[in-house]
């Protein structure tokens, strides 16, 4: 692969376009990541990073200049399963991770790579299983490497918007058997019992309880698998800030007359403050830009709050791509979205230059891998 740089150091549009394209035509769907990471792996070594693969299959991409700060720029590799053939239409790129979140880790590659005066260290990292309810990738990351000084995640906020904070996520599975019986018999099959679990997690939550609001919790049924004798439900709600997990989990298994409810995943609710020094750089980065910043909070989950659980530093949520696009199957990124977002990526990486570096000592004990969140 053939890099090439502008007369001030930053790689060409021609390149950041190419390598995108050559991200998005590498399928990656959950636990399908490698092909992409050795992908950029040599992208990233011939961009003059220090590339590898670790253990769970995240690349990493260090670029080190000197005794300053350590950035660290995440986003990940994986994608939902299913193909959009990648295209070039109407100055949109189209295929599935064009959003979500190939388009921002691609940036984020791009501006650390032209950031000659960064005069300490910016790692870039390429996490596995995002989208899973463990959040492998990143869980790793957070048990393996030293606390940062600031942190950028990769995720389609909008070019000149900056997420600052995301709910939480608490997924769990209730399983039941029954003995076999006739349909009319009275006693309860555990095809009911599963939709009963559903309708008791809803009364618990309340009437005000949905998606439309970071201040509420919000109820999905994500699975049903069910018949007379046997059922299994997949449960999900997003967790507001301060939200009582515990307290839920105990007041559903309660309900439940039978079976077992087992909690998979549970990570809490994040919001950065808005005046920290990572969504000041990016604010500034926008404005160079000449557009006005939005700040703005999801009612999804993301890396963010993984690692936010263990980090107190500043951090923040920037990548361009439209979010609504997310898991679509029309997913595609405008172009000069995508390069705005470069020279965002790269205005803010200059402003946290002379960020305060932080002692060695006040590195947070991680949780181990697979530990549940």
């Amino acid at each position: 692969m053939n890099w090439a740089f502008t007369s001030s150091g930053n790689v060409t549009e021609t390149c950041a376009v190419g390598l995108l394209r050559g991200m998005l035509e590498i399928p990656s769907s959950s636990y399908q990541e490698r092909a992409l990471a050795d992908y950029l792996a040599e992208a990233m070594a011939d961009l003059g990073f220090r590339a590898h693969i670790d253990t769970v299959g995240n690349v990493i991409g260090v670029i080190e200049r000197g005794d300053g700060p350590t950035l660290m720029l995440l986003g990940h590799l994986d994608t939902v399963p299913g193909q959009i053939p990648v295209r070039s239409e109407d100055g949109r790129l189209y295929g599935r991770g064009a959003v979500d979140a190939k388009g921002p880790l691609a940036a984020m590659i791009c501006a650390a790579a032209s950031a000659a005066d960064f005069p300490g260290r910016i790692v870039v990292i390429g996490v596995v299983e995002e989208e899973t309810p463990k959040s492998r990738g990143a869980m790793a990351i957070r048990a393996t490497h030293d606390r940062p000084d600031a942190l950028i995640v990769g995720e389609p906020s909008g070019w000149s918007s900056v997420v600052i904070g995301y709910k939480g996520k608490l997924d769990m599975r209730y399983t039941v058997t029954c003995p076999a019986t006739h349909p009319s018999n009275p006693e309860p099959k555990a095809s009911e019992l599963a939709v009963e679990s559903w309708n008791a997690l809803v009364d618990l939550l309340g009437p005000d309880a949905g998606h439309d609001a970071f201040a509420k919790p919000g109820a999905t049924l994500v699975q049903l698998n069910a018949d007379l004798t046997s059922a299994t439900v997949d449960l999900s709600v997003r967790t507001p800030p301060g939200f009582d997990v515990e307290g839920l989990v105990s007041g559903l298994r309660e309900r439940l007359p039978a079976g077992r409810l087992e909690v998979l995943n549970s990570v809490e609710a994040c919001r950065a403050d808005r005046s920290n020094p990572a969504v000041r750089a990016l604010v500034s980065g926008i404005r160079r830009v000449h557009a006005q910043p939005r700040l703005v909070v999801k009612t999804a989950t993301s890396d963010m709050n993984t690692l936010a659980e263990v980090w107190d530093i500043p951090m923040a949520t920037y990548g361009p791509g439209d979010s609504r696009l997310d898991h679509a199957d029309t997913e595609h990124i405008v172009l000069s979205d995508f390069l705005r977002g470069i020279d965002v990526l790269s205005t803010a990486i200059s402003e946290l230059a002379d960020m305060p570096v932080r002692p060695d000592d006040q590195v947070t004990d991680a949780l181990p891998e697979g530990s549940l969140r």
